[in-house]
């Protein structure tokens, strides 16, 4: 079985600042600690970098030191981070980070942003400067955020989108598990009818809290499946952000094995589904991402 992580960050924060950066997940995850965390029972495995959020102005330096890793990661391509929405800086900013091979696609974390960001003229101007290179973008925003991608996608055809981690839906915990709430659903649908976009099946054990049973997943993963087709669908691990179990310890716990399980959680899935494996793990992120 081939396996490409769809989702993987990596950072030092003795080699860059990440503001966000606490607890558990206030350490080292790069090439030793990866390497820890391989999966069992795969024959090929790769990954692609998503840019983990360094201080404003250093998601240039970030490229520079995965890049640096690349090989001992097992990464082979880079979603880097940039602003969208600053015109003549955002195109600078995008001619540099072009200068590096392994760079494919990019993330303005739009989570993080006032709602209707991506509606904004500035930032669409943005987008198109990304389809014009033949770059992707991947969506990472809240539930209620999931119809400004929709806008996106709809004002900007030709740049490929992905969704990371379904949109972040409301999943509850594993002892208190919620169902997939209508609203999620619809606007999810919504935007799978646009047909260059695509989404990952990443993160939502982060949005449990870092503990889940299949059981109160795999309903998301349907909802996912039937929006998009399994044609359009990804595997991301997310790690290490959804390998922390938040109900241990004060500040929570980082737990070994984590990526494996969640692994295991969609493999299962995906047979008991019918998806075919190499595509959901494999040769679907390959060609969105336009990776040969």
């Amino acid at each position: 079985m081939r396996v490409i992580d769809s989702h993987l960050h990596l950072w030092d924060p003795a080699v860059l600042e990440y503001e966000w950066l606490e607890g558990p997940l206030d350490w080292r995850f790069a090439a030793e600690e990866i390497l820890e965390e391989q999966l069992a029972g795969v024959d090929e495995e790769a990954a692609i970098f998503v840019q983990a959020d360094p201080v404003e102005g250093r998601s240039l330096d970030e490229v520079r030191w995965v890049d640096s890793i690349a090989l001992e990661t097992g990464v082979v391509a880079i979603v880097a981070g940039a602003r969208l929405d600053r015109g003549a800086e955002t195109d600078a900013q995008l001619a540099a980070l072009a200068e590096h091979e392994r760079v494919i696609g990019v993330r303005h974390l739009l989570q993080s942003e006032r709602d209707g960001l991506a509606r904004t003229e500035a930032f669409r101007r943005g987008a198109r400067m990304l389809a014009r290179r033949g770059w992707t973008f991947d969506a990472c925003v809240r539930a209620q955020q999931i119809p400004d991608v929709t806008a996106l996608a709809a004002s900007v055809p030709d740049l490929p989108i992905v969704l990371d981690h379904l949109g972040k839906p409301s999943v509850g915990t594993a002892s208190a598990p919620s169902a997939p709430d209508a609203g999620w659903v619809d606007d999810l649908r919504e935007l799978a009818a646009q047909p260059q976009v695509h989404c990952k099946l990443s993160g939502l054990p982060a949005e449990s809290g870092g503990v889940w049973t299949d059981a109160q997943l795999t309903p998301f993963l349907d909802v996912a499946l039937d929006a998009f087709g399994a044609e359009r669908l990804m595997w991301g691990s997310d790690w290490p952000v959804s390998s922390i179990d938040f109900g241990r310890l004060e500040d929570g716990a980082y737990v070994i094995g984590a990526r494996q399980r969640w692994f295991r959680t969609v493999a299962d899935w995906a047979a008991s589904r019918g998806v075919d494996a190499d595509a959901l793990f494999w040769s679907n992120a390959l060609a969105f991402y336009g990776i040969r």
